[in-house]
């Protein structure tokens, strides 16, 4: 009985071994990386298995019917696959919103301890949690528990520079303005900003001047202006402007745009999630019928939550805004990949393809270093697509990285504090903001030693370059979008003037005394060469101007508004080069220059001075 027994025990293990097969494959994530720790089940039964460290699996499935596997994974969609005649099956599983805004937060009250709580998965997906109803709260004890971890750069403020020993000033343009409303929230807070959030040139490019417009061929005009310093009356001060062209909306070209926006756990306070999506919708009323619109989302893992969208569906483009929600850990490195592999899929020759980044900074999960981002968009920006950065909220504000993508990405970079900013940027600036005219924008000054004894360029002390830089193709400058200004002051100390901020050396053996080389040139002040590509080519043009050697005993409201913003930005920084100024003469420099004024941009600029005077003096 028992040879038997063993015998149709046999004999059945035989049948179930040619009734069945095993399937292989791997498991990727939508961004093509491998996924391990997927389970694989075979529907219906309690057989299954996990995939490994490179995402593979192996599973015997049986060969009588259509079985079907079940791959699953938290925050990502379940998917079913009915199997064939298949060996090899590889799967790839899409990001589940709805999961990555789930998270574990507890607090104890304004004082007490505090603890934030996320299960990972391997590959930083937020695990599947309790929703709380604390959430709120956690994000207003935030910073009075956790403290403030905002990042900025450090800035070393531009000293004179002696033009017999270096005569030529080389720079990019910089068309962000993200310093100046990022020192407005702080002031409108009641505090001083730090000083390194003050970047001179961003305060003074954030309003407009009246600058002549482009004429010919060259998609910008070039507007000069010589005067007394106002801080220091032996000194001159000049100013260089450029204006963009216009460009109707109508004759922009299609736009190819992926809004990437990061809905992570710092991204839950009012000013930060919540004000990003309103952002977003009055820019999505901005669209046209030929634009198209993708949305990708971050937190503990990147996924797409709208696919490319017609402009004219604004529907369906507020309806996925709106169902955003925060919560969880910040892949962001995952984020961008994703972002610009849809928009390298939807690439538009000729038009305006351009990620939209819109988030507070704080990259914690995968690339998240300044230096390996920067490298992810340097490599990506090649592809055509630029990079539009949108920063919001505080606390953990990281400006540093946000300037570092937006400068690298070949775009702009906006600090957005309120609706009225948000509407200022994707609204009332809508061409600038998001269509370049011009790429790899920069200027490269040489002053006449006969009459410039030393120079400081105030600002722009991060778009410094090297002279050799000017004729180099290879290296990235600043972009123009349309109708934007942009503008930038040197501090000249003129020959003759005794000077605290001139440092005397003994004469140069072996070196031809410049100061006193030749008569020729006498009437110019200065030279300044201007280098720019049209957006979709990869070779520069070249433009030059002569300033000549004369000083206005008035300065127009272009040049007094720009020197009241600078002197401004040298008072909060505490310059060293601020000579005799103080806020009453700031004060003074800015009503005289308010102009006209449609939005009201400088009114709220003198608004901010008196404020800032009030509190010096408490």
């Amino acid at each position: 009985m028992k040879a038997i027994l063993s015998l149709i025990l046999i004999s059945m293990m035989q049948l179930e071994i040619q009734n069945s097969r095993f399937v292989t494959g791997t498991v990727y994530d939508d961004t093509g990386a491998t996924l391990p720790g997927v389970t694989v089940t075979i529907k219906g039964s309690s057989k299954g298995t996990v995939t490994d460290v490179n995402g593979f699996y192996s599973i015997e499935v049986p060969t009588h019917k259509n079985a079907v596997l079940s791959f699953a994974y938290i925050g990502f969609i379940t998917k079913e696959v009915t199997l064939k005649d298949q060996k090899i099956v590889d799967v790839t599983l899409q990001s589940d919103v709805s999961e990555l805004q789930e998270v574990i937060v507890t607090g104890y009250g304004k004082r007490g301890p505090f603890k934030s709580r996320r299960k990972m998965s391997q590959t930083g997906a937020v695990s599947r949690a309790i929703s709380p109803s604390a959430d709120m709260a956690y994000y207003e004890l935030e910073e009075d528990l956790i403290g403030n971890t905002e990042d900025y750069a450090t800035i070393h403020e531009n000293g004179f520079r002696k033009v017999t020993d270096k005569p030529l000033s080389t720079f990019s343009i910089d068309v962000d303005a993200a310093s100046y409303s990022n020192m407005r929230r702080f002031i409108n807070h009641g505090q001083l900003p730090p000083k390194d959030a003050v970047r001179i040139e961003e305060m003074i490019n954030y309003f407009s001047y009246n600058y002549r417009s482009p004429e010919g061929d060259d998609p910008f005009s070039i507007n000069t202006e010589v005067s007394r310093a106002p801080w220091n009356e032996k000194h001159l001060i000049t100013q260089i402007g450029l204006q963009g062209k216009r460009l109707k909306t109508d004759n922009l070209p299609s736009s190819n745009l992926v809004f990437l926006i990061d809905v992570s756990g710092s991204m839950q306070s009012p000013n930060k999630l919540p004000l990003l999506k309103a952002s977003l919708k009055m820019l999505t009323n901005e669209l046209r019928p030929q634009d198209k619109v993708s949305i990708v989302v971050y937190a503990g893992a990147a996924g797409m939550v709208l696919p490319p969208t017609d402009g004219n569906d604004k529907k369906a483009i507020l309806s996925a805004l709106d169902k955003l929600t925060a919560g969880g850990s910040t892949a962001g490195g995952a984020g961008i990949k994703l972002a610009y592999k849809i928009a390298k899929e939807q690439l538009v020759e000729g038009g305006n393809n351009r990620i939209v980044l819109a988030t507070d900074g704080d990259f914690n999960v995968g690339a998240s270093s300044n230096a390996a981002m920067e490298r992810l968009v340097e490599e990506k920006r090649k592809e055509g697509v630029f990079l539009t950065v949108l920063g919001y909220g505080m606390g953990n504000y990281k400006d540093s990285k946000m300037e570092i993508l937006a400068d690298k990405g070949n775009g702009n970079y906006a600090y957005i504090d309120n609706i009225r900013e948000a509407k200022k940027v994707l609204v009332n600036e809508f061409g600038g903001t998001l269509f370049t005219i011009a790429k790899d924008v920069k200027i490269q000054v040489e002053f006449n030693p006969q009459h410039v004894q030393a120079y400081r360029l105030i600002g722009y002390e991060n778009r410094k370059l090297k002279d050799e830089d000017f004729n180099n193709d290879r290296k990235d400058a600043g972009e123009l979008g349309s109708g934007h200004t942009v503008t930038a002051l040197y501090e000249i100390i003129p020959v003759g003037v005794k000077s605290q901020f001139t440092k005397s050396i003994d004469p140069l053996k072996y070196q031809e005394n410049l100061a006193l080389s030749s008569d020729t040139f006498t009437d110019e002040l200065l030279t300044i060469k201007f280098r720019y590509k049209h957006p979709d080519r990869n070779t520069s043009k070249l433009i030059e101007q002569v300033v000549s050697n004369k000083v206005g005993y008035e300065m127009s409201e272009n040049l007094s508004w720009s020197a009241a913003v600078a002197g401004f930005g040298m008072l909060l920084r505490d310059s060293e080069f601020k000579s005799e100024l103080n806020y009453g003469k700031v004060l003074t420099l800015a009503k005289e220059a308010k102009g006209k004024d449609i939005h009201g941009y400088r009114q709220e600029f003198i608004d901010l001075v008196e404020v800032t005077k009030a509190l010096k003096t408490n």
